[in-house]
C-alpha cells in the first residue's frame, strides 16, 4: 500500500456456499482517485464495495482502508465503517424519522457529535446537496431523486475519507436520475475518494479516474475510461459494451465502441444479497 492508498485490496477472495463470488481480487485506490466499476449483472461489483464496507464476510485475502486492516473475520468493523460512507440502490432512509434526524443520527451516536453541532453539519450538507428546504419532511414526503441525495447527506455527515456508491441511480426513475448525478459530480470535483457502481457511461467518462471492468468475480480490465469505452483490450469487455450498444440507449456519435449515453435501458443491477448473487 503506497503512501497516497486508502484502500488496498490483496488477494480477495470470497464464496457463497459453493458459489465463488470474487476472484483473487487485488486494487489500489488513491486518496482523491475515482474509481467506476461496471461490468454485467451478478460479476461482483456490488459484493466487492460491500467487503471494503465490512458488509459481507470474505474467506481470503486483505482489505486495508485508511491504514485500518480488515482481515476475513472483520476484526475493526467500526473503525472501517466510520471512515467509508456508503449509498445503496434503495435509499435506505429510517422511515420514521426526518431528513434532518437520518443525518445526524449517527455523528450523534457513533461518534459522539453534540446534537447543535451534528444538526448545524447536517444543514450544511443538505445545502450542499440543494435539498436544505425538505430537512423536516420525512422520507415518504419526497422524490425518489431528493431521498437519495438524502442519502448522500447523510453519508457526508460522518465525514468520511472514502465515499461508495452502490448502482445509486438503478431505482429511480430516469427523469430523477440526472439529479442525483449531479450531486456525484460536484463531490467528485471536491476531491472527495469515490468508487461507484454504476451502469451510467457518460458519468464513468466525464468524472472517473479509472474504470474497472468486472466479469465471473474477477477484474477483467481496468484504465482510463477514454481507453475501455474506446479501445478495449479485452474481448469480454468489447463484447460487454457492443451489448449495450444493442439495447438501444441513445449515444453521442462517436468512433470504435465508444460507450452509449446514460442509462442502460433493460439493464440493471439484482438485489446485492448473497442470493441474488447465486442467481446470477
Amino acid at each position: 500500500m503506497t503512501a497516497n492508498s486508502i484502500v488496498r485490496i490483496a488477494g480477495l477472495n470470497k464464496w457463497f456456499g459453493d458459489f465463488h463470488v470474487l476472484r483473487d481480487i487485488d486494487l489500489d485506490v488513491g486518496k482523491g482517485e475515482r474509481i467506476v466499476i461496471c461490468g454485467p449483472s451478478g460479476s461482483g461489483k456490488s459484493t466487492l464495495i460491500r467487503c471494503i464496507n465490512a458488509l459481507e464476510e470474505f474467506q481470503e485475502g486483505e482489505i486495508v482502508v485508511d491504514g485500518i486492516e480488515l482481515g476475513p473475520n472483520l476484526r475493526r468493523v467500526d473503525e472501517v465503517r466510520r471512515e467509508v460512507g456508503m449509498v445503496f440502490q434503495s435509499f435506505n432512509l429510517f422511515p420514521h424519522l426526518t431528513v434532518l434526524e437520518n443525518c445526524t443520527l449517527a455523528p450523534i451516536w457513533v461518534r459522539n457529535i453534540p446534537k447543535k453541532d451534528a444538526e448545524a453539519a447536517a444543514m450544511k450538507y443538505l445545502e450542499r446537496v440543494k435539498i436544505p428546504h425538505q430537512a423536516n419532511k420525512f422520507p415518504g414526503q419526497m422524490s425518489g431523486g431528493q431521498q437519495q441525495r438524502v442519502a448522500i447527506a447523510r453519508a457526508l455527515s460522518m465525514d468520511p475519507a472514502l465515499m461508495l456508491f452502490d448502482e445509486p441511480t438503478s431505482a429511480l426513475d430516469p427523469e430523477l436520475v440526472d439529479e442525483v448525478l449531479t450531486t456525484m459530480r460536484e463531490l467528485a470535483r471536491s476531491g472527495m475518494t469515490m468508487i461507484v457502481v454504476t451502469h451510467e457511461l457518460d458519468f464513468a467518462r466525464e468524472v472517473g479516474d479509472r474504470v474497472i471492468f468486472m466479469d465471473a468475480g474477477r477484474i477483467v480490465e481496468e484504465g482510463r475510461p477514454a481507453d475501455v469505452f474506446s479501445a478495449p483490450r479485452e474481448e469480454r469487455t468489447r463484447a460487454f459494451l457492443r451489448r449495450l450498444l444493442r439495447t438501444g440507449a441513445p449515444h453521442r456519435p462517436a468512433t470504435g465502441i465508444e460507450s452509449p449515453r446514460g442509462r442502460i435501458h433493460g439493464e440493471t443491477e439484482p438485489p446485492t444479497d448473497a442470493a441474488a448473487d447465486r442467481r446470477a
